[in-house]
């Protein structure tokens, strides 16, 4: 036993990101509401901690990969899209995978504000990190 928790701790130092796969219908909303949460922070760094080290991203046409492309890329998107605010909703999920719907809006430095919606397919590890994400987004502008 002590062999298995010293090997999960040399693979995965950090704690659990709770919940933790296989997904019911409850702890896999559960993940989505965390997950809207922390982006809504606009907090680069905090919001990095919930991959794994090596996650994989695709998002629109961007491809990256690590914690530290996460947090230069989220870093760049929320110095762009000013007073930004994400709703997400649970879409679908089976084992170790999550999909969600959102929309999110923002403006932009000329004060012109947009609507972004989409939808996002997450993988997670046994620790409940995600080490993929691959997000789909459109951008309307909102007349005012």
């Amino acid at each position: 036993m002590l062999f298995i928790l010293r090997y999960r701790t040399m693979k995965n130092p950090e704690n659990p990101r709770l919940p933790l796969p296989p997904f019911d219908n409850e702890s896999a909303i559960q993940k989505v509401r965390i997950a809207e949460d922390a982006w809504n922070t606009r907090n680069p760094e905090q919001v990095s901690l919930a991959y794994t080290l090596d996650s994989v991203w695709r998002n629109r046409s961007e491809f990256l990969s690590g914690r530290d492309a996460i947090v230069q890329f989220l870093t760049r998107k929320w110095l762009k899209e000013l007073d930004y605010r994400l709703i997400k909703e649970l879409w679908a999920f089976r084992d170790n995978r999550i999909a969600v719907r959102f929309a999110y809006e923002w403006h932009d430095d000329a004060g012109n504000w947009f609507r972004s919606y989409g939808n996002e397919n997450w993988e997670f590890d046994e620790h409940g990190f995600m080490r993929w994400r691959i997000a789909s987004i459109n951008d309307l502008p909102i007349g005012v």
